[in-house]
């Protein structure tokens, strides 16, 4: 069960959507970071997924406070390692952890620029777990303070498929548990169906072949189950 929400953070009012496991709580958190596109109908399918895996999930929309401002701070935040945006997300972590049903447990799930501020907030006191999808890795000092990690790439996505072994190298350098998988037939966003990924596609073929691609999905799906029911249980 799902729907949309105000959360009263530090800061403005964020929007949001709210999913609740079909089960009695308390149950772990579990935040969902969107894509360049912001808070759609794919985000909200993938925050009732997590959901029906028995996690309270929540979206903030990044974007809510002015598109294009917001998504030119959110890509230079995400360079620099740090800022509003990140600053942002941690109060939304800070929300759900404070939840009376939520156990206390929480982890960060992202797809794209999403699975890059992802990553980043892995490095930060509070989160357990982290899932970043096709994302920009942190340089190794921070990779060195994660917690555990599951991440999944396309290899026919020329710009982060190359992010696969960065992130592979910090974390096993830092002795950090994780499971970074490269599906290499798989391009850029292939767990998402964003109606803008038509649009996409057409524009960056084939350096980042963006495309939906359902058995690949589902095994990310099954792995990211896995660490999230280790680390969030």
């Amino acid at each position: 069960m799902g729907g949309d929400l105000t959360m009263y953070v530090p800061g403005d009012p964020l929007p949001g959507y709210l999913a609740i496991p079909g089960e009695a709580g308390p149950w772990p958190g579990v935040v969902v970071l969107h894509e360049a596109f912001g808070l759609n109908d794919d985000i909200r399918r993938i925050t009732d997924r997590t959901a029906q895996m028995g996690f309270l999930a929540v979206a903030p929309d990044l974007l809510a406070n002015g598109r294009i401002r917001c998504l030119a701070r959110l890509f230079s935040d995400v360079q620099r390692g740090g800022g509003e945006t990140i600053d942002r997300v941690e109060t939304v972590v800070a929300w759900l952890t404070d939840r009376a049903d939520c156990t206390g447990k929480v982890g960060v799930i992202g797809f794209c620029i999403g699975g890059s501020v992802a990553f980043l907030l892995g490095c930060q006191p509070g989160v357990n777990v982290a899932a970043p999808n096709y994302a920009k890795a942190p340089s190794v000092d921070r990779l060195a303070r994660s917690c555990p990690v599951v991440a999944s790439y396309g290899g026919r996505d020329r710009v982060f498929a190359r992010e696969a072994a960065k992130a592979t190298a910090g974390l096993a350098a830092a002795a950090v548990e994780h499971d970074v998988h490269l599906y290499p037939d798989a391009g850029h966003s292939f767990m998402n169906q964003a109606d803008n990924h038509k649009v996409m596609k057409a524009l960056t073929r084939p350096v980042l072949s963006v495309g939906f691609r359902r058995d690949d999905a589902e095994d990310a799906w099954t792995r990211i189950g896995g660490f999230f029911n280790r680390y969030l249980n």
